[in-house]
């Protein structure tokens, strides 16, 4: 018996919903859309095909952070488990640390990810651990203290690493007990203590 077209909606669109509009072919096909039924759509203009194996539903508002939430389904493995997750510099912005302006996304993919880097992308790879990761509505982000352990090894001006460690602090986002022994390789060690020192500093003073 043929399955009633409205069964496929009320499958896909909770799960689109919870990706800003955008969903992959295979979540479609789970869903009970057949790939001619999934060209017919884009064809009568209801989705909108966004890359290869991707789509956004046409109507659906538009989201914030539809970029992250693209890559995110951009590289999912075949059985539909997103690889990537924002981090460095752009997770800095997610999570309101700081006043940088990256010029690229920068995302974190696990040793093996074999996809090419996108335009306008900055791909690090590390294996990340549950600890680490914090999810998204879409995508995944890392936490405030693996953000901040990231960017201390990275080629973030001390500024900047400075202002994000003492917001982090003053916000609670991150214990300075925390910071000072965590893992991190040693330029990143002393670039952390002196942004604690800042941080310290800047607390002196408001009181």
């Amino acid at each position: 018996m043929r399955r009633d077209p409205r069964e496929n909606v009320q499958q896909l669109y909770p799960l689109a919903e919870a990706q800003g509009g955008y969903f992959t072919a295979a979540q479609a096909r789970q869903s009970g859309y057949t790939y001619s039924q999934q060209h017919f759509h884009v064809a009568r203009g209801n989705w909108l095909r966004v890359d290869r194996g991707i789509f956004r539903l046409c109507n659906f508002p538009p989201h914030e952070q539809e970029d992250l939430i693209r890559l995110s389904l951009w590289s999912r493995t075949q059985q539909g488990r997103p690889q990537v997750v924002v981090s460095h510099e752009t997770a800095l912005v997610l999570h309101e640390l700081s006043d940088v302006l990256p010029a690229k996304i920068h995302l974190t993919a696990p040793p093996g990810f074999r996809k090419p880097t996108p335009p306008g992308c900055v791909l690090h790879c590390a294996a990340l651990t549950a600890v680490d990761v914090e999810e998204r509505a879409g995508y995944r982000a890392t936490t405030p203290l693996r953000t901040l352990l990231d960017v201390a090894d990275s080629p973030l001006s001390q500024e900047h690493l400075d202002r994000a460690v003492t917001e982090a602090l003053e916000r609670g986002m991150v214990r300075r007990e925390v910071l000072e022994t965590a893992w991190r390789t040693s330029p990143a060690r002393q670039r952390l203590a002196q942004a604690l020192a800042a941080a310290g500093r800047a607390m002196e003073l408001q009181r």
